[in-house]
């Protein structure tokens, strides 16, 4: 069983952001356009860079920032952020592509498919086609955009009535490319999978929301289904709590506990079946780096920097 890690964004190793923004308020004081121009342009280099720096390191599952275009989901501002940029996105396109590199996206929490405001739902299918326009740009061939199912207003059963409505609503392509996720609060393993089910679309179990928020849910009996959802590796995002607390219980800490990581290699291992892990840790790959290491010192079979066997 071959296990893949990934981290989330930005390289602390690189001290480098594809994240630079500018506030819709600066811009609109002179609504200057090569402010944002400059910025994407940044962002982009700073991508590229990050790309590379992946590929020297074997690091072969990333996940890319939702803020690479400043303002692109501000309906006050229109500009293009696809061809006039499309050499760069080209350029690391090959690159991603000609080192099967795995990409995904998880928009932030202003994108609520079931929200019951007619306004933040015209906003959240906004914030999905700029995803879905990214990764096309790219040429992802695999794109999966990642969602929680989000409110709970008016309770669970008519807020995931309001999902599937708002899902189908969805042209083709991007329902295709939705992954759903549970949270730390609402949305459970079973609430999520049964979903995943209706829809026919995959499930990114969150193994620390699961720990948050499982009412006292046996993940082991439905690991197997979980994973099934995916027509390709099934992928999962683990990390560990800030602390014991119950205030900083459902935050992320910088690392990853170690003796958590590997009670959960054993509860998976027995399924056989690979899998790619995203590590939600605030340092990032320094986090996943950490955590290599400290595999290695538990005798676990590397086959490259960030891949080894169970």
């Amino acid at each position: 069983m071959k296990i893949r890690l990934g981290y989330v964004s930005i390289s602390k190793t690189l001290d480098i952001s594809c994240s630079k923004t500018i506030t819709y308020t600066n811009f609109k004081k002179d609504e200057n356009f090569d402010k944002i121009d400059k910025i994407i342009v940044d962002n982009l280099n700073n991508l590229e860079k990050i790309i590379d720096y992946n590929i020297k390191n074997n690091i072969h599952f990333y996940r890319l920032t939702s803020k690479l275009i400043p303002l692109a989901t501000k309906k006050e501002v229109i500009f293009d952020y696809i061809l006039k940029y499309q050499k760069y996105y080209q350029k690391i396109g090959e690159k991603i592509n000609n080192n099967k590199m795995r990409i995904d996206v998880h928009p932030d929490q202003f994108c609520i498919l079931n929200s019951t405001k007619k306004e933040v739902l015209e906003n959240s299918f906004t914030i999905l086609e700029y995803h879905y326009k990214i990764l096309e740009a790219l040429n992802i061939k695999n794109k999966i955009i990642i969602l929680h199912i989000g409110s709970s207003v008016f309770g669970k059963e008519n807020s995931i009535k309001r999902f599937i409505n708002n899902f189908y609503k969805l042209p083709d392509y991007l329902q295709k490319s939705i992954a759903i996720e549970n949270d730390d609060k609402i949305y459970n393993v079973i609430d999520c999978l049964n979903l995943a089910k209706k829809l026919n679309i995959p499930f990114v179990l969150d193994y620390h929301h699961h720990i948050c928020n499982n009412d006292e849910i046996d993940i082991d009996k439905y690991l197997r289904a979980i994973f099934s959802t995916w027509t390709t590796t099934p992928k999962i995002h683990f990390s560990s709590p800030k602390n014991q607390t119950k205030k900083d219980f459902r935050s992320h800490h910088d690392y990853i506990n170690i003796e958590d990581f590997i009670n959960f290699l054993n509860k998976i291992k027995h399924l056989n079946i690979d899998l790619d892990i995203m590590l939600e840790a605030k340092a990032k790959d320094e986090a996943l780096f950490k955590l290599v290491r400290l595999l290695k010192y538990n005798d676990y079979q590397f086959i490259d920097d960030t891949t080894f066997l169970i």
